[in-house]
């Protein structure tokens, strides 16, 4: 009895449909992965005015205007106090909460040194932005008996109303 050896057959893949396989999954990977494109600092600015002239200005007490003033060392000063960015958000609840029924609400106003690292200014700013939130969060729970995310439109509406987030930020001034 003999046995037969069974010969070695050469398998080859075709390789004419590769080419359209490779480019849908190329296509089919374009559109549907999404970009993280990072979107800046979001700021709300003022509407263009074509004649400041006719601005209507407002007179400002000095108790509805706290300054900050970050230096490029990190030290800030908070209407001539100084203290840490840790610091500013508890200073500036109170003082927000006590402008909350009145009329002329606060201002606050961010000053940098031209020569501040922007880490610096964010996180002054954050602070700042944080002290907002934690008085609307307040007003929220106080008044609506709910946290703010969970508000109708109408109610937000009312919050962002009856606490305004005024921060200004001024332009650096040049020093020789």
């Amino acid at each position: 009895m003999l046995i037969k050896k069974r010969k070695n057959r050469d398998v080859s893949i075709e390789a004419g449909s590769m080419a359209d396989i490779t480019f849908l999954l190329l296509l089919f990977f374009l559109v549907t992965t999404t970009i993280d494109v990072d979107t800046g600092i979001y700021l709300t600015l003022p509407e263009y005015v074509e004649n400041p002239e006719d601005v209507e200005q407002q007179k400002m007490s000095k108790d509805q205007f706290i300054t900050v003033n970050v230096n490029e060392d990190g030290r800030v000063l908070v209407s001539g106090e100084v203290m840490e960015i840790k610091n500013i958000k508890d200073f500036l609840v109170p003082k927000i909460e006590s402008r909350i029924d009145k009329k002329a609400k606060l201002l606050v106003s961010i000053k940098t040194a031209r020569a501040t690292n922007y880490n610096l200014y964010i996180q002054t700013l954050d602070a700042i932005e944080a002290a907002f939130f934690q008085v609307r969060d307040a007003y929220s729970r106080r008044v609506f008996a709910k946290e703010r995310y969970k508000l109708s439109q109408e109610q937000m509406d009312e919050i962002k109303t009856k606490i305004p987030m005024n921060i200004s930020i001024a332009e650096p001034e040049k020093v020789d």
